[in-house]
């Protein structure tokens, strides 16, 4: 009898555990290369999800970027996108890379702008955005917002992406080991403040890094794709030996979901990026750029999540 006690509460006990496990849910956060800013965000936020919302875990995923991550959460095979505007705004209109279909992606939270870098070193030949012509430069990894980005700066310049340089199709960790090897002479990587791959670049003995600026041509940018480009500036000291600020050109990033995620978890999920901004800033400082004052629709590009929109309004955040 103690034994057939014990059997069945050991029966009890293991189809409990079994309960519990079942009603975990898990989180896919698509992020970048690891040499990005959104590969240590996307970390530190599932950490947060982990620690904060009941019986669920996140994980951060490496993947080829925007694009990529637009692609997996329309299709409902991750849960929580890392991405620019612009792409986050062709994904929704079927443009360029989703000329395929519009994808069912909506905002949580307006993050931080991205900075694209137009990057070469000394003894290239590279000291302007129109001496690309006839050199070898990395637009970006397939599936990156990059990539999307880079060729818009280069048709704004006047060159032709196709007939102009010979182009590589590289991720920043790629390009800078790429351009430190002498196989490349100049990359674009767009990312957030300061970017790894670009600090290791720039404290290589032997190498002097120079940023090329390209704010001068926004205007092209701007008049063809919209608003959703705007001229800034990496301020000099950013990197190793960048000794001038760089006046370039910046996009604002989104977490976006698919817009069929419940009500209740947008909201948390909206909250907890806003709320626990300083947390993130301790794994990246662009974290804590992460403000209530840039959820705006202008910003987002795209349209908020009704989970969203349901903190804002209790947060008395106005988003028009």
């Amino acid at each position: 009898m103690k034994r057939l006690l014990a059997l069945t509460a050991g029966i009890a006990v293991a189809l409990t555990a079994a309960a519990a496990i079942a009603q975990t849910k898990q989180l896919s956060i698509t992020t970048g290369g690891t040499g990005g800013v959104y590969y240590p965000l996307g970390g530190g936020f599932a950490s947060i999800i982990g620690k904060n919302i009941p019986n669920t875990t996140a994980a951060a995923e490496v993947t080829g970027g925007s694009v990529a991550n637009l692609q997996l959460i329309g299709s409902g095979r991750a849960d929580i996108a890392f991405t620019q505007v612009d792409a986050a705004w062709d994904a929704v209109s079927g443009l360029d890379k989703f000329k395929s279909g519009k994808l069912p992606v909506q905002s949580l939270v307006v993050m931080y702008p991205n900075h694209m870098h137009v990057v070469t070193i000394d003894g290239t030949g590279v000291t302007k955005i129109e001496d690309l012509k006839g050199k070898r430069v990395s637009t970006g990894s397939p599936g990156s917002a990059t990539e999307v980005f880079a060729f818009r700066v280069i048709e704004a310049a006047g060159l032709d992406k196709d007939k102009d340089m010979k182009r590589e199709r590289l991720g920043v960790a790629e390009s800078v080991n790429a351009i430190k090897d002498k196989k490349i002479d100049a990359f674009f990587w767009v990312g957030g403040l300061p970017t790894a791959a670009v600090t290791d670049l720039g404290a290589t003995p032997g190498t002097k890094l120079r940023m090329i600026d390209i704010a001068q041509n926004v205007g092209k940018m701007v008049a063809k794709y919209g608003e959703i480009y705007a001229a800034t500036v990496i301020p000099k000291g950013t990197y190793g030996g960048q000794d001038a600020d760089n006046h370039n050109v910046a996009v604002w990033n989104v977490m976006a979901v698919n817009a069929n995620m419940p009500e209740d978890l947008a909201y948390q999920l909206t909250k907890l990026m806003l709320e626990k901004r300083e947390e993130l800033g301790i794994v990246h400082k662009e974290g804590l750029n992460i403000k209530a004052e840039n959820q705006t629709k202008k910003k987002s590009g795209i349209p908020f999540h009704p989970g969203a929109l349901k903190y804002f309004a209790e947060k008395g955040i106005k988003v028009d």
